[in-house]
């Protein structure tokens, strides 16, 4: 058993950032990383053609800028890069434990127990950094044969030069892979449950930027990004412009108008993730491609579609999403009182402040219960939700106890979020998303506001909703 002050787990984005903060600190840490690298979703999504949809300079700690992104949207390789220059850092590196899945952390006689594949360590605070974009979700479809995986679990040994691929999905990864995709296979299937929101990417090659360009480039993109809040929030006039350019778009890189139609949405923009690209379009527009319906089952190697289109596929790519709402983690976290996390959360994620839960002293979720965004970058909600933690920190190196928000806070706060979503796309977009909890139908991942407001709000420790 080893005594620290914190546990962090989690080596990604989030992490790396929390260790970062507690290197300059007096507490004693340890970060635990399942993998054997850094890097979370830019370690495990390597598929071709994944990069970031949000602006590089903007996908970066405040403190850490990087001068060298090659283009106004990172490619995956230089993400994950940038993250281990940050890791590698002395105060990080000799902090990092890899290997250590953690499979039980345990709230007693106020210490946090945490058991992990390698080892025990017993805590004061728990910062779960464990991300949300983590666990693949892999439907479940009979009777298939070929091989299969998913895009964050990409097979690199898969022949597909020549192949008959399957790809099942539109999202976010989907129309980064498929247009890689399409000029090395024979033919390219795209299985789709329902077609996304596009829009123009107008990605471009970056030259290496000075610190004031750097700030500049920030604060543009972040006020450009901050004002998409008025279409999700449904104000007439933002959202008619939203729907105009992703139709705009659509009409101008889809000339054929039985395609067109095949891949009009039928729900409100923004109820989904609105995606950015250049390339989807005239990929799914290409003879190489046919667009068929969601896919339903197979016979041998026969894909069957619930539209009944059949297809002779060789490899099947899963482009599915993740376990976003009901965090897999969440069922090994036991607070206080034998309370599990996966219990707390049965109705859908709940926190305060977006950072700590009830029943759980001295416990602090990262990238968690609406604390993330559908038009911002994630990055700025991670540094606000990191001055939280410092604050906390702070508060708890002067008072004995542990700290534990009141039911009654996290009650309010959740009613404030059940409030401010209630009228946004998200949920009267008529559309089926990861942003919201099937059995609860709340809106528990994302933030429903701006990213200005959370971190007004949240980006700095108040003692008061303790109690």
């Amino acid at each position: 058993m080893t005594d620290v002050d914190v546990v962090v787990v989690g080596a990604g984005l989030a992490g790396i950032g929390a260790a970062i903060e507690l290197a300059g600190r007096d507490e004693t840490f340890v970060v635990l990383e399942r993998a054997a690298d850094v890097g979370g979703t830019w370690r495990d999504n390597t598929y071709p053609g994944v990069a970031c949809d949000v602006p590089s300079h903007l996908y970066a700690f405040a403190h850490s800028p990087n001068p060298a992104w090659s283009r106004t949207f990172a490619p995956g390789h230089e993400i994950q890069a940038y993250l281990r220059r940050l890791a590698a850092r002395p105060g990080v590196a000799p902090h990092l434990r890899f290997g250590h899945e953690v499979t039980a952390a345990v709230y007693s006689a106020g210490r946090w127990h945490v058991t992990t594949t390698k080892g025990s360590f017993r805590c004061r605070v728990l910062v779960l950094a464990a991300g949300r974009l983590t666990e693949p979700k892999i439907p479940d479809i009979s009777g298939i044969t070929i091989p299969a995986f998913h895009t964050a679990r990409w097979d690199h040994s898969a022949d597909l030069d020549g192949a008959r691929v399957g790809v099942v999905g539109t999202g976010a990864s989907a129309i980064q892979v498929i247009p890689s995709l399409v000029d090395r296979v024979k033919h390219l299937t795209v299985f789709a449950r329902s077609n996304p929101y596009v829009i123009p990417r107008n990605d471009h090659a970056h030259a290496a930027a000075d610190a004031a360009e750097i700030l500049r480039v920030r604060e543009e993109a972040f006020t450009g990004l901050e004002q998409g809040i008025a279409a999700r929030r449904r104000e007439p006039a933002a959202l008619a412009e939203l729907r105009s350019r992703a139709l705009g778009h659509l009409a101008a890189q889809v000339p054929d108008p039985v395609l067109r139609a095949r891949l009009t949405p039928d729900y409100e923009v923004g109820c989904k993730r609105i995606l950015l690209s250049d390339t989807f379009y005239p990929a799914m527009a290409r003879d190489e491609v046919t667009l068929a319906g969601a896919l339903d089952r197979f016979d041998g190697r026969t894909a069957i579609a619930l539209d009944g289109h059949r297809a002779e596929l060789d490899v099947l790519v899963y482009a599915t999403g993740f376990h976003s709402t009901r965090q897999p983690y969440a069922s090994r976290i036991t607070g206080r009182g034998g309370l599990l996390l996966s219990q707390a959360w049965e109705q859908g994620m709940v926190s305060h402040a977006s950072t700590v839960v009830h029943g759980f002293p001295n416990m602090f979720v990262l990238d968690g219960p609406n604390a993330a965004l559908g038009h911002n970058s994630a990055v700025h909600v991670i540094e606000s939700q990191l001055s939280y933690l410092v604050g906390a920190l702070d508060h708890l190196a002067r008072v004995a106890g542990p700290l534990e928000v009141t039911a009654r806070a996290q009650e309010a706060y959740t009613r404030d979020i059940d409030t401010m979503a209630s009228r946004t796309v998200w949920l009267r977009g008529g559309c089926t998303s990861w942003y919201v909890d099937p059995r609860s139908g709340r809106l528990t991942l994302l933030w429903p506001s701006t990213a200005t407001e959370f971190r007004n709000r949240n980006g700095h420790f108040d003692p008061v909703p303790f109690g």
